[in-house]
């Protein structure tokens, strides 16, 4: 079964300020395009939009070339694009922070596409309480997604992480692991969580439905890029609507795209659809503008900011959580104003509700 990690990669970040790599993005008007994607059921619509049609379709409106690259390694696709070899990537809010926006690529969330709504999870062995977890090992992938809903988690009970042993665990051995005696307490994600959650002694005992909107899954580009070509950031909306939608409907077409994409992230249809029901999917546009002007976007990143300047990943020396800035929809900034690196925009995604693209 394929899956990726939403890992937040200390050493591809420290990379990238040692070797000294620059956003190689030339920022001027130009007519093609790279966008560049993982396997993640909310990210799936990307790979099926290139297979049949449906990228060419929007780019061909705007008189446009973009070439969609799927990336079997999630931390590699924004490393890539950090580097400047792509013009926008999928990645979550935390990711987007921590690495091309922390790393100085100036970064705009086009499309809120999503929020995990249960994909993610705690889960106990023979222990049906949150609270028992305290003692345990926690085996996750450090400073992933999963870390983060740890730390909420545990908060939620007034609990730290000190009273818990975090074990770093890589995601394509987490499902083995579960299953030695020695782990009795682990965070991940899907499908890995439904592979887990499948043993008797498996027991979900907090999930990403308990944070709901933290976890949200984005489809960004280079401001400079989408600045100088608005047309770029038009087509990736009229692609994603007309994917999302799809991948949504009640009909023969919507069914056989769903397990086009099920099949294409490792698993059924079944399988697929589950992990949807557990993704709280923004297929339409209206949805999608009314959850990124809402207040509950900044009190989220403020809250992962904290969480990743507390774990040390806003950058070597990062004097507080406010040293990268992150401009919201009403112009609003968390932080440094004279640094602002990530960019939450309803733009293109009311182009799509009004009708305009």
């Amino acid at each position: 079964m394929q899956t990726f990690s939403k890992l937040l990669s200390i050493t591809a970040l420290t990379a990238y300020f040692i070797l000294g790599l620059g956003p190689a993005v030339e920022a001027a008007q130009k007519t093609e395009f790279k966008v560049a994607w993982s396997i993640y059921v909310g990210w799936m619509p990307w790979g099926y939009a290139a297979d049949h049609g449906i990228v060419k379709k929007w780019a061909d409106k705007y008189g446009i070339k973009i070439d969609v690259t799927q990336f079997n390694d999630y931390v590699e696709s924004m490393n890539q694009y950090t580097a400047g070899a792509f013009d926008a990537v999928t990645l979550t809010n935390m990711d987007g922070l921590s690495i091309p926006a922390a790393g100085g690529v100036d970064t705009t969330a086009v499309i809120v596409g999503d929020f995990s709504n249960g994909n993610d999870a705690v889960i106990l062995k023979d222990k049906t309480s949150l609270a028992e977890i305290k003692g345990q090992n926690v085996n996750l992938v450090e400073y992933s997604v999963s870390h983060y809903l740890l730390a909420r988690a545990l908060e939620s009970i007034k609990l730290t992480e000190r009273d818990v042993k975090v074990v770093n665990t890589s995601d394509a051995d987490m499902v083995a692991a579960y299953k030695t005696p020695d782990v009795t307490s682990v965070v991940t994600w899907n499908p890995l969580v439904s592979s887990i959650l499948e043993d008797p002694s498996a027991k979900k005992v907090f999930d990403s439905s308990q944070v709901p909107g933290e976890i949200i899954d984005l489809m960004v580009a280079n401001t400079d890029v989408l600045k100088d070509n608005p047309s770029f950031g038009k087509a990736l909306a009229g692609i994603w609507y007309e994917t999302a939608a799809l991948m949504e409907a009640d009909t023969p077409d919507g069914k056989a795209a769903r397990e086009t994409m099920g099949s294409a992230s490792g698993t059924d249809l079944k399988g697929f659809e589950a992990q949807i029901a557990a993704t709280k999917l923004f297929a339409k546009p209206a949805d999608a503008v009314a959850f990124t002007v809402s207040q509950s976007l900044p009190k989220t990143m403020d809250l992962v900011r904290n969480f990743l300047f507390e774990k040390g990943l806003l950058g070597s020396g990062a004097p507080s959580a406010d040293v990268v800035g992150i401009e919201m929809p009403d112009g609003k900034i968390l932080g440094d104003s004279g640094n602002v690196k990530l960019r939450f925009t309803e733009t293109y995604m009311k182009a799509a509700a009004d009708g305009t693209l």
